[in-house]
């Protein structure tokens, strides 16, 4: 009977919380979408060309919070800037906020953390991403950039077309890559989901407290380190993480696995290898897990205030 009514309740998660997520990631995608239709690649290396130091910095952030949300565009569109001459510090910017803002994150994060959480995220992401940016290029790590092509159009649902859109094409078209990007991204909400209910219903609390929990000061760079090289989208983390907070896992643990998981994945490394000497891709690695790890301090310490 105890399996029994963990199942259900297993079950019953898993239906309520799929649905939120899917629901608000087809509304946010398909509006973010439509944004892209007017936020071209070309005005993005028009903006981000201009020489100014951390404005151009700031826009580079700021742009990566907007456009694509998978490794296979961030990249191309990597290439694309710093071919059409945007500054390397601006670009690097782009790259590591890309895959750890967007709206539909922060919306998913809202929904399911609260809003002081997710201005807190924004806030540090936004400002670690400005100052990397910054960092790399002062280091002298442009020099990395081998100058190769790649083409543009890697993700499902996106494609080419010769001259002007009007607004019911751009429409379509936006449509069109939502359903794209929600056919790819939804094994991962599914999967999120799913681990997350299975965790609800039938692992202990008490496990949870004592592997990952407040009083555990290693939780933190053990989730970073194992974050890194895991294949891990932040929309499969955040039912995941809301649940084993509920189960007693620290704040900073589960923000140190998000952070590390999205920002360094081992697809990304290999594109960034392509295109950047070893020097880079080491800085990169190291450079994120520093960042989770310090984010997920941060969060520990502020977890009874958020």
């Amino acid at each position: 009977m105890f399996q029994l009514n963990n199942l259900i309740t297993a079950g019953k998660y898993f239906l309520v919380i799929s649905g939120e997520l899917l629901a608000l990631f087809i509304g946010i995608s398909f509006l973010i979408a439509l944004l892209q239709e007017f936020i071209t690649e070309e005005t993005i290396q028009k903006y981000l060309s201009k020489p100014q130091k951390w404005l151009g910095n700031i826009l580079g952030a700021t742009l990566g919070a907007v456009t694509p949300f998978c490794s296979c565009s961030t990249i191309p569109i990597l290439v694309g800037l710093l071919n059409g001459g945007a500054p390397f510090g601006a670009a690097m910017s782009f790259l590591i906020s890309s895959p750890l803002l967007n709206p539909v994150i922060l919306t998913l994060f809202l929904t399911m953390m609260g809003w002081k959480f997710t201005i807190l995220y924004g806030i540090m992401i936004f400002i670690a991403s400005v100052f990397i940016g910054a960092l790399w290029e002062r280091m002298g790590l442009a020099s990395t950039y081998k100058n190769v092509r790649i083409q543009f159009g890697c993700c499902e649902g996106t494609e080419k077309t010769e001259g002007p859109l009007n607004n019911k094409e751009k429409v379509r078209r936006a449509g069109m890559q939502t359903w794209g990007l929600f056919i790819q991204v939804l094994p991962y909400l599914i999967i999120g989901a799913g681990i997350g209910s299975f965790i609800y219903g039938f692992v202990p609390e008490e496990f949870i407290i004592k592997v990952a929990g407040p009083g555990n000061l290693f939780a933190i760079p053990v989730a970073a380190a194992i974050g890194v090289p895991m294949y891990i989208r932040v929309e499969t983390m955040i039912p995941i993480g809301t649940v084993l907070l509920s189960k007693g896992m620290s704040l900073g643990a589960i923000m140190a696995l998000i952070i590390g998981g999205a920002g360094a994945s081992i697809p990304e490394l290999t594109l960034l290898a392509s295109i950047f000497k070893p020097k880079l891709v080491a800085t990169f690695t190291v450079t994120i897990l520093a960042v989770a790890i310090l984010s997920g301090f941060i969060f520990q310490i502020l977890q009874p205030t958020l």
